[in-house]
C-alpha cells in the first residue's frame, strides 16, 4: 500500500537528521556506507525501484563493528531475494515494495538478515533488506522492503495498511542492533500507531517523473458544488414539481370537445343475477 515517500534533504543533512547516541551517551551521526553517498538523490517523489535512504547496522558490511552502530546506505526500493536467479532484477514477478507483518517470517521472499530505516523529524519506517548478486557475475544489489501492518483509526479511512512506524529513538534502536535484540522481541515493535499527521496532496505524485516541491505541498480538496441554476432551468423545475391544473371544455370554443365516459351496458347475465324475486334453488339450475 506504500508507494510513494520522499527525503528531500541532502546527503549531510540526514546523517545529522539520523543522529544518535552511542554507548557512551554521545551524540554521534552516522556515516554512510562507501560509495553510497553519491548513490543517494534527495527526492520529492520516490517511487518503488528507486534508490532510497536506509540506515542498518553497521556489522552487516564490518564484522568488527558494534550491532548497535548505525550506517546509512542507499538501496533500492523493491526486495531482490538473495536466491532470485535471473540476471535481470527487473524480470522478479513478485510485488516486494512492502511486506506484510502477518507471515513475513514464514514467507520465502522475506527470510532475510535486516533492518531498514526512513524518511525533521523523520517518518521512521521498518523494512527488511537483502544482497542479491547477478549469477552470471556483477556487481552487488542492496534492496529493501517497507513492512506494512493493519491501519489505525487515523488511517483506516484510507487504506486497510499502514508502514510499520518506529516511534522514537529506543525502539529504531532496538529495531537495528539484531546483536542485542532478538528477533521475538524487535517484532514487537512492530505495531499501528495513531501518532501520525495527514493531509492531501497533488495528483502530480502518480507520476514519478514529477519530483518537485509541488509533489509533497498540502492542497485543499474542493467540494462539489452544485450548479448556479438558470432561468429555463429553474422554470423546468417548478413545472416538474407542481401538478398540472385540470383543463375544462371552453363552452366559447367550438372545437372543444366534451368527452364523456361511456356507460356501461347492462347485460342479461347481469340482469339476472341482481333479481331477488325468484327463489334460490330456481336460481341454481336456470339454464
Amino acid at each position: 500500500m506504500c508507494g510513494r515517500t520522499a527525503c528531500s534533504l541532502a546527503a549531510d543533512q540526514l546523517r545529522r537528521a539520523c543522529a544518535y547516541r552511542d554507548q557512551q551517551g554521545r551524540w554521534r551521526d552516522p556515516e554512510w556506507r562507501d560509495g553510497d553517498q553519491d548513490k543517494y538523490k534527495p527526492s520529492f517523489n520516490r517511487s518503488p525501484h528507486s534508490n532510497s535512504p536506509v540506515l542498518v547496522s553497521k556489522r552487516h558490511f564490518d564484522k568488527n563493528a558494534e550491532s548497535a552502530e548505525p550506517v546509512l546506505a542507499a538501496m533500492r526500493w523493491g526486495l531482490v531475494p538473495s536466491w532470485f536467479r535471473e540476471n535481470d532484477p527487473s524480470k522478479m514477478q513478485y510485488y516486494t515494495s512492502n511486506c506484510r507483518s502477518d507471515g513475513m517470517m514464514q514467507k520465502k521472499s522475506y527470510k532475510v538478515d535486516g533492518e531498514e530505516w526512513k524518511g525533521r523529524r523523520l517518518v521512521t519506517m521498518a523494512g527488511l533488506f537483502d544482497c542479491w548478486s547477478p549469477p552470471s557475475g556483477g556487481a552487488e544489489l542492496y534492496s529493501h522492503t517497507i513492512i506494512t501492518v493493519n491501519a489505525s483509526k487515523a488511517m483506516d479511512w484510507i487504506h486497510d495498511r499502514m508502514p510499520a512506524i518506529l516511534d522514537g529513538e529506543e525502539a529504531v534502536r532496538k529495531w537495528l542492533d539484531y546483536g542485542e535484540v532478538s528477533v521475538s522481541e524487535a517484532i514487537k515493535l512492530i505495531h499501528p500507531t495513531e501518532y501520525i499527521a495527514l493531509y492531501p496532496v497533488s495528483t502530480l505524485v502518480n507520476n514519478s517523473r514529477n519530483d518537485d516541491i509541488e509533489c509533497i505541498k498540502p492542497i485543499e480538496l474542493e467540494v462539489k458544488k452544485e450548479p448556479t441554476p438558470t432561468a429555463s432551468s429553474k422554470l423546468m423545475r417548478n413545472w416538474l414539481q407542481n401538478p398540472s391544473p385540470k383543463k375544462e371544455p371552453d363552452a366559447g370554443n367550438p372545437m372543444a370537445v366534451k368527452v364523456e365516459t361511456p356507460k356501461k351496458r347492462v347485460g342479461l347475465l347481469h340482469t339476472w343475477l341482481q333479481k331477488t324475486d325468484e327463489p334460490l334453488a330456481k336460481k341454481q339450475y336456470k339454464n
